[in-house]
């Protein structure tokens, strides 16, 4: 019989698409046959030997903790926040920052090479100069006891309550544990996510690092009335009292069995229903629901390589897709004769739209569509355009937007990506149109995680 758990010490090969390293191990079988045993092990570096202790190793995949780093990685170091071994918002707190950097731009290189392209395009990832305290947006779980934290690596059933967060602004942080502190005195109970039972469900947190303001959203199963208004107007006058730069204190109500920060209906206990932000000079409202960049720091970057690569003309007829609320549109905009943006989210568009108009902006016009059906029908009235940029989410364009872009033959492209990978397949639909890969140039946006941003651009051989 295969014994339950055995000890072992295994060489780390490379790493998967979440972080963990990777190991083998060739074992005998009960008839003697040699087996692979793939291991999954956390917080671990390529190259370094740990002894794991592996429980039911006669299967084929198992997952393992590190009980010992026999021998580490040189760029391996300690990680400072003291939820880094169980929290699952960073995976590399135990990697020197250089080491992550240098990672991303192989896994950028590795991802357009695999599609036939030269990986000597693709640039050092461009990091930051202060990798903490990045994020302007954080969503908190509340657990079933009332504690609030992130998810467990790897078990979005477990809930890690936490102290602190060293990826998120101070402010942010200490609102958000008010917040959680507010709970517990009031002897709140959170959301069951098995039996679908229970009251507090998450904490939205947002802060513009431009204007200051915060915004905190309480997704909760109940409204805030009857039974809860005392405990309600209490949270109203801690966040008053201690947090002046709140601009926006929101109660949501979500009974939806799908765990997501959405609402049925949304109270505003405090304040408007948005916070003003900026970037490139630019103003933006955000609604809770609004996307946009969660590093700003390193988004305006990304602003500046999407313009400084793709050298827009004052002749330039542009479409945006994928454009969102505008935060490239508006500053193409103002560099171009004419800008187009395609989404899918109406909501979005509306905001686009507001955006434009709080910034003077009038040479935009904003389509709420399927980006495919959208280029189609933007081409009807707008003609052909010469530059095009998008901006996909992590599943990339699709074959079928990209054989479209290439269709409306766009003399520049220029790809905004938050997966390598996609990106790779999406670009290389391109090439039977008749473009070449110019440059690529990484982005950290996200420091301690395996994301990372890419800037593109491709030409049109004439």
């Amino acid at each position: 019989m295969p014994t339950t758990n055995e000890e072992m010490v295994v060489t780390i090969h490379g790493l998967d698409k979440k972080g963990s390293g990777q190991a083998e191990v060739w074992r005998e079988n009960e008839l003697g046959n040699p087996k692979k045993l793939r291991l999954m092990i956390p917080q671990t570096l390529p190259g370094e030997k740990v002894r794991v202790t592996v429980d039911h190793p006669e299967k084929k995949r198992r997952k393992a903790m590190p009980d010992e780093i026999v021998e580490a990685h040189p760029e391996r170091t300690n990680a400072p926040c003291p939820h880094f071994e169980r929290c699952g918002g960073c995976v590399w707190q135990h990697w020197t920052y250089e080491g992550q950097l240098k990672e991303k731009t192989n896994h950028v290189r590795q991802a357009i090479e695999a599609e036939g392209f030269d990986h000597s395009l693709v640039r050092p990832t461009i990091g930051m100069e202060e990798p903490w305290r990045y994020r302007n947006k954080m969503e908190f779980t509340f657990a079933p006891d009332g504690s609030m934290g992130l998810h467990e690596q790897g078990n979005f059933r477990k809930v890690i309550k936490l102290e602190t967060c060293l990826i998120a602004s101070e402010q942010m942080v200490e609102a958000a544990m008010e917040v959680a502190d507010w709970v517990q005195d009031h002897g709140l109970e959170g959301y069951n996510k098995d039996t679908h039972e229970g009251l507090l469900r998450h904490l939205m947190v947002r802060q513009s690092f431009a204007t200051g303001e915060l915004m905190l959203a309480v997704f909760s199963t109940k409204g805030p009335e009857g039974e809860l208004q005392a405990a309600v107007d209490d949270l109203k006058a801690r966040v008053e009292r201690k947090f002046p730069h709140v601009k926006s204190l929101l109660w949501m109500e979500n009974t939806d069995w799908a765990d997501r920060t959405q609402a049925e209906k949304i109270h505003l206990l405090d304040g408007r229903d948005y916070i003003n932000d900026e970037m490139d000079g630019y103003r933006f409202r955000l609604w809770f629901d609004t996307f946009f960049q969660t590093n700003p720091v390193q988004a305006q970057k990304l602003v500046d390589l999407a313009v400084e690569m793709s050298k827009p003309k004052k002749t330039d007829k542009m479409i945006d897709l994928f454009c969102g609320v505008g935060t490239f549109s508006l500053p193409f905009a103002s560099r171009v004769e004419e800008l187009a943006g395609i989404e899918i989210v109406e909501s979005s568009i509306e905001s686009a739209k507001r955006n434009a108009e709080d910034n003077g902006i009038t040479n935009t016009y904003f389509l709420a569509k399927d980006a495919r059906k959208g280029i189609d029908q933007v081409l009807e009235s707008f003609g052909h355009p010469q530059l095009l940029m998008l901006d996909p989410p992590r599943s990339g364009a699709g074959g079928k937007v990209m054989r479209r872009i290439g269709r409306s033959q766009p003399e520049r492209i220029v790809y905004v990506s938050c997966n390598p990978d996609t990106f790779a397949t999406d670009i290389k639909e391109l090439e039977p149109f008749g473009y070449t890969l110019d440059a690529v140039q990484p982005v950290d946006l996200f420091p301690h995680t395996v994301h990372v941003e890419c800037v593109a651009t491709l030409t049109l051989n004439k």
